[in-house]
């Protein structure tokens, strides 16, 4: 049996062998017969008798677990708990789960004599990777003569030659797909019966890190030679990556590079439900410090992660803010990894959420799905809801109706969607474009599970983020989306006033109260088909709109900062020397600042295509370094997409000008980075706390100040900035 069959707490006897397994070593071949189906059985509650006038006894979890322990023809694996319902909720107490394995035959039998009992099917779950481009409809193939194959060998390498070990192939045709991965060498060898070179309708390659993918549609392969893939490294398309810390193109869509450094999560506790969190990654060494391993049950077994898929997801939702790499949008929340994959099924995600419940989580990420109903899960996920965890779900990626758990009314379900500029072409994301675009390029992706309970959207297609064990990898799915929303809930619960009051309390109302926050946050995209997007695409400025609020510089001296002021402009040659200030106005050659009016007034007072933000921060562009060009945005950039992020230049140019190169992230590190303001004490918008003293006010007012209106475009680069 594998590792996820062992019992839990020891208690198993070991079955005794059969004779025929006796008279045979352990290497000799067995034949294949089919294997039992793994069940989960509860006593339920009895108010009254199944039959009138016939008492059926009650039966608790231990009576259940002993039945079933003494059936010859079942096989206990480990027994889940029970849990009382919480004071004054309305979701009852979930009941102690013994996961068994056994025929359907003896499933059948054992509810006839046992009609107290609720057995379930304990199925797998799948994360919400998407494993491949969707297949076009074709007519039906000729039909092909028995014994045609074609073996077709690949070379991927690099432009410098250096082979791609580790790299998944996956070779489509008029039949079953092939699928496998390049040795040391960089080659892989498919061999696809049934099918000729003509008949192959497409080749897709995903290296495991630092390279973007390649897909080709009606390849011209060869079967006697070597068919060369060459893909395109990261770096070529985010200058100075991973070097330079950059925000992914779903985070600036969002908003979150828009937001004051100091909202940063802290206080919040998060779980990511998927395959681990390889701790030894740079951006997540610090950032996830606990969990729990239900797969194979070692202590430290959640920080190691076989699938890449849940180390992707935690560094979206908290990726370290150390000035490399990616950055998170909870980079100091509490995070924890529960890690039920590969082999996940129902009994596991049960357990995972007793563990969330116990450890006071406040938001669980669930990039996972399954075609099947679970009432069991179901009852849980609306135990952990009463108990005020939010549960933030993936919608799917099969391309059909939202899967399970995203069909609960008690979760936030995600759907995905894509950006045509945020992947350079030639890519495996390119073949997910399908269906309407925005004027900003937006997609509702091939993939993507849709229907009426997609709450919201985020961005699921060439996502950036974090693979063991130090690489970085442009994935695509709902999955990807799900920790965009994750991360921003987190944000909200830590800053959002209202979790410091009405809704302090961990219950049910305090999770539909933020997701409603969510949802009333969202930016719509008309793509066709609400079921696709639900209310639209969060936007945290829009979200954390009262945090913003309440940002109120601290007072310092007009004349000294509109001193500092004018020789931040004369620098930059809005002004000529000497010229205007608290003496006078001379030769002014650029929108500035005007007398008794506020700074930001002077470009815009902090309004957004989506109407004025709270606290007047500048969001005609991404923080961090811009471009001037005469005294304002050029009217090229000034078009964004919901939320204010828009592309950064023409497409075309060096890789670090594609509009698919986000640049390097700036304006949320403590440390220094670049559009942080100096240290110490600080407010919420990363100004000096009360009692900073005059001068260390007026200096952190003008470094603020003066960031804010290099990002509008309105002051040039600082030529000190060791950044440049």
């Amino acid at each position: 049996m594998t590792s996820n069959d062992k019992p839990k707490d020891g208690s198993e006897e070991p079955r005794p062998a059969s004779p025929r397994g006796r008279q045979a070593s352990r290497q000799a071949p067995q034949p294949v017969e089919p294997r039992p189906r793994r069940y989960m059985v509860a006593a339920l509650p009895q108010p009254h008798p199944v039959v009138p006038g016939a008492a059926v006894p009650a039966l608790d979890g231990d009576t259940v677990r002993r039945l079933l322990e003494d059936d010859p023809e079942v096989r206990v694996l480990r027994r889940l708990r029970g849990a009382a319902g919480n004071p004054g909720a309305q979701a009852p107490g979930f009941p102690a789960v013994v996961v068994a394995e056994m025929t359907a035959e003896h499933v059948e039998a054992l509810r006839r004599q046992y009609p107290q009992l609720y057995f379930e099917r304990d199925r797998l779950l799948t994360y919400s990777d998407v494993p491949q481009p969707p297949r076009r409809r074709r007519p039906a193939p000729a039909v092909v003569p028995p014994g045609v194959e074609s073996t077709f060998a690949f070379l991927v390498r690099d432009a410098d030659g250096t082979p791609l070990p580790g790299a998944s192939v996956l070779v489509t045709g008029h039949g079953w797909p092939a699928q496998t991965s390049t040795g040391a060498d960089g080659r892989a060898v498919v061999t696809m019966v049934g099918e000729t070179p003509e008949s192959i309708t497409g080749v897709t390659v995903r290296p495991r890190s630092g390279y973007w993918s390649v897909h080709i549609d009606r390849p011209a392969l060869s079967t006697a030679r070597d068919n060369l893939i060459e893909p395109m490294r990261l770096a070529e398309t985010f200058d100075g990556f991973p070097v330079k810390q950059v925000f992914g193109w779903g985070q600036q869509a969002m908003n979150l590079d828009r937001l004051p450094p100091t909202l940063r999560g802290v206080g919040v506790r998060i779980a990511i439900i998927d395959s681990g969190a390889d701790v030894r990654h740079p951006d997540l060494r610090d950032r996830v410090r606990a969990g729990v391993d239900l797969v194979g049950g070692e202590p430290d077994g959640w920080s190691v992660d076989a699938a890449y898929h849940g180390s992707h997801c935690a560094a979206v939702v908290s990726g370290a803010d150390d000035g490399h790499g990616v950055v998170g949008f909870a980079v100091e929340a509490e995070v924890h990894a529960c890690k039920i994959f590969p082999g996940g099924r129902f009994s596991d995600l049960i357990e995972a959420l007793d563990y969330c419940v116990e450890q006071r989580i406040d938001v669980v990420n669930l990039s996972l799905a399954s075609r099947h109903h679970s009432p069991l899960v179901a009852a849980k996920i609306e135990q952990a809801r009463e108990a005020g965890v939010a549960c933030v779900v993936a919608a799917g990626n099969d391309g059909g109706p939202v899967g399970f758990p995203g069909t609960l009314p008690g979760v936030l379900t995600v759907a995905a969607v894509g950006k045509a500029d945020a992947f350079p072409p030639g890519t495996a994301h390119e073949a997910e474009i399908s269906g309407p675009l925005t004027g900003d390029g937006y997609f509702s992706p091939r993939f993507t599970c849709h229907g009426p309970e997609v709450d919201v959207c985020a961005p699921g297609v060439a996502v950036l983020s974090a693979v063991p064990p130090d690489g970085y990898a442009a994935l695509d799915g709902t999955s990807m989306a799900a920790p965009h929303v994750a991360g921003l809930a987190a944000l909200v619960l830590a800053h959002h006033g209202d979790f410091r009051g009405p809704y302090s309390v961990r219950d049910a109302r305090r999770v539909d109260h933020l997701f409603h926050i969510i949802k009333s946050s969202c930016v719509p995209l008309n793509l066709g088909d609400l079921h696709r997007t639900g209310a639209g695409m969060p936007n945290a400025l829009r979200a954390l709109a009262p945090a913003l609020a309440q940002i109120t510089p601290e007072p310092v001296e007009a004349d000294t900062l509109l001193g500092q002021l004018t020789a931040e402009m004369t620098g930059a040659g809005l002004l000529v020397s000497g010229g205007w200030g608290p003496g006078g106005n001379s030769g002014q050659t650029g929108q500035g600042a005007q007398p008794g009016m506020a700074p930001q007034a002077a470009y815009g007072g902090g309004t957004t295509a989506n109407g004025p933000v709270p606290g007047g921060l500048v969001t005609g562009r991404p923080r961090g370094r811009g471009t001037a060009t005469g005294g304002g945005v050029p009217p090229a950039e000034q078009g964004g997409p919901p939320g204010g992020a828009g592309t950064r230049a023409k497409r075309g140019g060096t890789g670090a000008a594609r509009p698919y190169a986000t640049g390097p992230g700036g304006g949320r590190s403590p440390g220094g980075a670049a559009g942080d303001v100096p240290a110490g004490p600080r407010a919420a918008n990363g100004m000096p706390a009360a009692g900073a003293g005059p001068v260390g006010g007026e200096q952190a007012a003008m470094a603020w100040l003066t960031e804010e209106m290099r990002a509008a475009g309105l002051l040039g680069e600082d030529p000190a900035d060791p950044v440049e």
